[in-house]
């Protein structure tokens, strides 16, 4: 049997299993992935809320990275829930000691209700020292309106203005996720000189808590197997909406519920 690509996520633990390193890890599972985790933070939390959260040390977040990294290695990172000045700063230093390839940045700034969840200096730590590691940043629409420090981004022109300043920022390529039209959701690439639009048709659902974890996470094990990235970035789109649209019906919680990440159908 051929080994399984080897991919690696830093981000935080969701104890509703919807979200960040819990997502990263089935994602990875369903794809035929190894998945490795360094645990940034701990969460209590369901579909409704997060009633609580226990920060990992600086030096055990570095620990839990050279143990991995010194090892196994990885084909592909992404980082997700860091949310701390110092957690930021030591990951960025053990990503730049290894040199992995294939980072993958998705800037976990705000919850599961689109509402900012950390101070301004966390938002201008990304700018100096994960934009300049990533092949890619993967924010969402409202995620891209908080590292441009405006308010919203309501249309295409936006959109791309957005993605072409984080490449100008040191990303290599950006992907803005979630642009919704009335029938549309549309996530726009950016690789410094085409943008590239990807498009599913909207499912009326709740069921969306880590979506966009899972999307990064599809498009780290696409690109760990050798894919381009337009390539990568269009099989992972439709992977998460076909996770999206099997549990559409779902009522595992009484809020935003989760994806169906383990189905063939």
């Amino acid at each position: 049997m051929n080994e399984p690509v080897k991919l690696l996520t830093i981000g935080g633990s969701d104890s509703g299993g919807a979200a960040g390193i819990q997502a990263d890890l089935k994602t990875w599972t369903a794809l035929g992935g190894y998945g490795m985790s360094v645990l940034t933070a701990v969460t209590a939390q369901n579909s409704l809320t997060v009633k609580d959260v226990a920060w990992m040390t600086p030096r055990f977040v570095q620990s839990q990275l050279e143990a991995v990294l010194s090892d196994y290695g990885a084909a592909a990172v992404k980082t997700g829930f860091l949310g701390r000045a110092e957690l930021i700063i030591s990951v960025s230093a053990l990503l730049q000691k290894y040199k992995p390839i294939n980072i993958v940045i998705d800037p976990v700034l705000v919850n599961h209700r689109q509402q900012p969840m950390f101070p301004d200096a966390v938002r201008q730590l990304y700018f100096c020292y994960l934009l300049p590691l990533a092949d890619l940043v993967t924010p969402n629409v409202t995620e891209a309106a908080v590292l441009l420090n405006t308010s919203t981004l309501d249309s295409h022109g936006k959109v791309r203005g957005a993605a072409e300043w984080l490449h100008r920022r040191g990303a290599r390529q950006v992907l803005i996720k979630g642009f919704r039209e009335p029938e549309e959701v549309v996530d726009i690439l950016f690789d410094g000189s085409t943008f590239t639009e990807f498009r599913q048709p909207l499912i009326n659902t709740l069921n969306t808590h880590g979506s966009g974890d899972v999307l990064s996470a599809a498009i780290c094990a696409y690109l760990a197997r050798g894919d381009d990235m337009e390539t990568a970035v269009a099989k992972a789109q439709q992977f998460t909406h076909r996770a999206i649209r099997r549990a559409a019906n779902w009522r595992l919680g009484g809020g935003h519920g989760p994806l169906a990440l383990f189905s063939k159908k």
